[in-house]
């Protein structure tokens, strides 16, 4: 098992593309140079031990050198054996609205982006539990079933986006009836469903679903994204505003944030209703509701003793870069001899 440590020093690489650039460039120039002054004839009498070929395998040879010293900067690390790993959790799965109002900006940056900052932060605070994750608005889609894996759960969460249901909406009931499969029967972990709304156009029989979950032994946290005051929701087209979404009469729809509905569902849940807007509030909250729940023997595997190898690309890149010193631009007499290149 490989980590890549340092992923952002991979865009050294372009300087390559760059050095070759430059290089083809001042060749070009000093051909154009040397045949002001003397035809390739002339040339090979006045300046007979050049070689045509050295300054190329100096080119390659640094480049080689650059190669290795980014993959040093990397920091590639390899796990040296596979353990398994005994640890106690709940089961967590997070169902996140994703509705066109779900862009209104009345909550910085916008109310979807805020959706996932949240989710994101609470994962980061998570030790042993598993999770899940569902996007939902005229219907509800799964995305990632119960799993320890947080790095795919943060990688599918920052995929969501409001193109990926068709149908609009805030089809709260449907994502708690997906969420009810995501749990094992025999699994003795608590089930929290955590659901990330604001609550608009939400489908009447969200309240009559939620309790039927709570009978299951699913424990329904709500958490409201927006603000009371509503905002407007943003028609964006290369990330420029052209429009704000309109009703049927061509009046701007201003959406708000419907704590009431949310807050009904958190208790037909038995579970609770949490403020969305300050992250760390947020995560508080969360810690105390699950301080409570009953977690179970969770049982994973995963690479341990991960050690460095960049040591190893740094001599490399060293090698090459030391042996780039002793290219001098000149033919090796010896190789002349065999005449390798046809030089």
């Amino acid at each position: 098992m490989y980590l890549l440590e340092e992923k952002i020093y991979f865009w050294l690489l372009c300087i390559i593309p760059v050095l070759v650039l430059l290089f083809v460039y001042l060749s070009y120039w000093r051909y154009r140079a040397q045949r002001k002054y003397a035809d390739k004839n002339m040339l090979s009498h006045l300046i007979p031990d050049r070689s045509w070929f050295k300054p190329i395998l100096k080119l390659v040879t640094v480049c080689f050198g650059i190669v290795f010293l980014v993959l040093a900067l990397v920091n590639l690390k390899a796990g040296t054996k596979l353990e398994t790993i005994n640890r106690e959790g709940v089961d967590i799965v997070f169902a996140v609205d994703i509705s066109k109002s779900m862009l209104a900006e009345d909550i910085a940056p916008n109310r979807l982006e805020k959706s996932q900052q949240l989710v994101t932060q609470i994962i980061n605070n998570l030790a042993s539990d598993r999770i899940g994750l569902i996007a939902y608005a005229g219907s509800a889609v799964p995305q990632l079933p119960i799993t320890t894996d947080y790095g795919s759960a943060k990688m599918f969460l920052q995929s969501m986006n409001t193109d990926l249901v068709s149908s609009q909406g805030t089809a709260i009931s449907e994502a708690i009836q997906l969420a009810q499969s995501y749990y094992a029967d025999d699994t003795e972990a608590a089930k929290i469903l955590v659901i990330i709304s604001d609550g608009e156009d939400h489908e009447g029989e969200a309240i009559d679903v939620a309790e039927e979950a709570a009978e299951n032994g699913i424990r329904i946290i709500t958490v409201g994204v927006g603000t009371p005051k509503g905002g407007t929701i943003p028609i964006k087209k290369n990330g420029i505003v052209k429009e704000f979404k309109k009703d049927r009469d061509g009046k701007t729809v201003i959406t708000k944030l419907n704590s009431q509905t949310l807050q009904e569902i958190a208790v037909a849940g038995n579970g609770a209703y949490i403020d969305g807007t300050i992250t760390a509030s947020v995560i508080e909250e969360l810690k105390e509701e699950l301080a409570g729940a009953d977690k179970a023997l969770i049982e994973s595997q995963q690479f341990a003793d991960f050690e460095s190898q960049f040591q190893w690309f740094l001599a490399c890149a060293l090698f090459f870069l030391f042996l780039d010193l002793f290219y001098l631009e000149k033919q090796t007499s010896w190789l002349k001899k065999l005449n390798l290149f046809n030089e």
